[in-house]
């Protein structure tokens, strides 16, 4: 009977724990390269910044166009009084007013792209009470009264700020524009280097099992031929010590590859309580790589390039604001209204009064001691600095896919020593375990040809990592997959959700 109950404990034990491991299986999330950079578009931080960002510029030019559009006010006075004692001159006598008002303003303005004036209509509607005594009179009048005028305010010999400062918005939406494509490429580069420190990480860590289960059969091995007397005790020694470095080491690896987790998490916004592992497929395929077309598309294509000529255009636009500044120029105002005022409401408009005005003035600088000289030198020389970077970014291009094309053919050659090293590693520790269960060999030696081979087999695996991540990076220096044969066009990387 109780042998009967052991063995349904023993049952039941089992059934439990192969449900604990289905259930932490179902919790631990498989995941691969595209899986990542797919959860990376919706969850990176950093994408979320730059998408942030462009919005930002994407509705400060839209609040800039709609600010080009006419604009409606209507203010309103409900009461205004005052009681004041005034002198008249026209007859050199005090008198005291009392007045009481009450009136709206409605106004329609706009601004004329063209010409960077303003044209604007404005009608004032109200109703007033006024009360004069002096020392012989009073006189008392109600009246309602409308003044209705069209004004027009034009700026002369100047430049068109409107103009300038709807280019400007635009040239900034373009630049966030490009800065948006370019963290979308840098996610690609960022997500794959995380990722594959992670799978790095993951292989150190099954070396590391692997080293402590050889090490372990070793150590058992020794340990059987020191009781029984055919082997000497400091070789049991040298096998506990070679034991607990291999368990030291299995320990550094599994912190290395849970902060390696962490960080890769971290990146693409993920829970960080959510466990994942990594699936991930290193093997090459050679991609045919043509540097005349890596170049070429590169200096037609990079987005750098473009900034570099929005910072050119834009010290322009700093170069004509400075010109500005002391320079001579005029305003002009025209103005047309006319004006009615009758107590009886209907009859407002019986004896109306026309109001023309028109107005010229004019800035004339005449000394400033070379301020606005020495400005526009100060402006130029940006503008030629900027016109340098311009230029030195295009060699750095060429240099930089240059250098990312002799890595990759360089790569290769990596890629075909490690192999062969860790064929020959292979080889090598399992010639010599056999010298060592034959007693040929010590418990130390063996520790070095297992030390040896698993430097090899990270070797094999780093250079496969480094010649997908260098050619990644000639993707993104030259935006041409040579994968796919394909150019990247930049407009596509930062077309938002509705156009797409």
């Amino acid at each position: 009977m109780k042998t009967k109950i052991k063995r349904l404990q023993k049952i039941t034990g089992a059934i439990v724990f192969g449900a604990l491991l289905t259930f932490a299986a179902q919790a631990q999330e498989a995941l691969t390269l595209d899986r990542a950079l797919s959860i990376a578009e919706t969850g990176s931080p950093d994408l979320k910044l730059s998408s942030l960002n462009l919005e930002r510029f994407e509705k400060n030019l839209e609040a800039q166009r709609a600010a080009l559009k006419s604009r409606f006010s209507l203010q309103v006075d409900p009461i205004n009084y005052s009681n004041q004692r005034r002198f008249d001159t026209r007859v050199s006598e005090w008198y005291t007013n009392e007045n009481f008002e009450t009136s709206t303003l409605f106004t329609v303005s706009q601004p004329i792209l063209i010409t960077d004036g303003t044209i604007s209509l404005t009608n004032q509607f109200g109703w007033s009470s006024s009360n004069s005594t002096t020392s012989s009179i009073e006189t008392e009048s109600e009246v309602f009264f409308n003044n209705l005028y069209l004004n027009l305010n034009q700026p002369l010999f100047t430049y068109n700020t409107l103009k300038l400062e709807l280019k400007e918005l635009e040239l900034s939406l373009e630049n966030a524009k490009i800065g948006y494509a370019m963290q979308r490429l840098n996610l690609e580069r960022n997500v794959t280097e995380f990722f594959y420190n992670v799978y790095m990480a993951q292989m150190n860590l099954n070396i590391a099992k692997e080293e402590l289960a050889n090490t372990q059969k070793s150590y058992d091995i020794i340990k059987n031929k020191v009781e029984a007397g055919l082997a000497a005790r400091e070789e049991e020694y040298q096998a506990e010590l070679n034991l607990a470095t291999a368990k030291s080491g299995l320990q550094n690896s599994e912190v290395t590859f849970e902060n390696a987790k962490d960080q890769l998490k971290l990146y693409l916004g993920m829970d960080l309580f959510e466990d994942i592992m990594i699936l991930a497929d290193v093997s090459v395929n050679p991609v045919p790589v043509n540097l005349e077309k890596a170049i070429e598309n590169g200096l037609s294509s990079r987005m750098e390039l473009r900034q570099r000529e929005i910072d050119v255009e834009t010290s322009q636009f700093d170069l004509i604001r400075t010109k500005a500044q002391n320079e001579f120029r005029g305003d002009m105002n025209l103005r047309f209204g006319i004006t009615g005022d009758n107590g009886d409401l209907n009859k407002i408009y019986e004896n109306p009064t026309k109001s023309p005005s028109v107005g010229i003035s004019f800035n004339i600088p005449i000394f400033d001691w070379g301020e606005r000289k020495a400005r526009i030198a100060a402006a130029e020389a940006s503008i030629e600095s900027q016109q340098l970077n311009l230029d030195e970014e295009r060699k750095q291009i060429v240099v930089d896919i240059r250098q990312v094309y002799r890595n990759i053919q360089n790569q290769l050659n990596q890629i075909e020593l490690a192999k062969q090293n860790e064929r020959n590693a292979q080889l090598t520790y399992e010639i010599n375990l056999e010298r060592y269960e034959n007693g040929d060999l010590t418990g130390m030696d063996l520790n070095l040809f297992q030390t040896q081979l698993s430097e090899q087999k990270v070797a094999l695996s780093q250079a496969l990592i480094n010649y997908k991540i260098e050619l990644l990076n000639l993707k993104i220096q030259s935006l041409y997959d040579f994968e796919r044969n394909e150019a990247i066009i930049p407009s596509e990387l930062y077309l938002n959700e509705d156009q797409e």
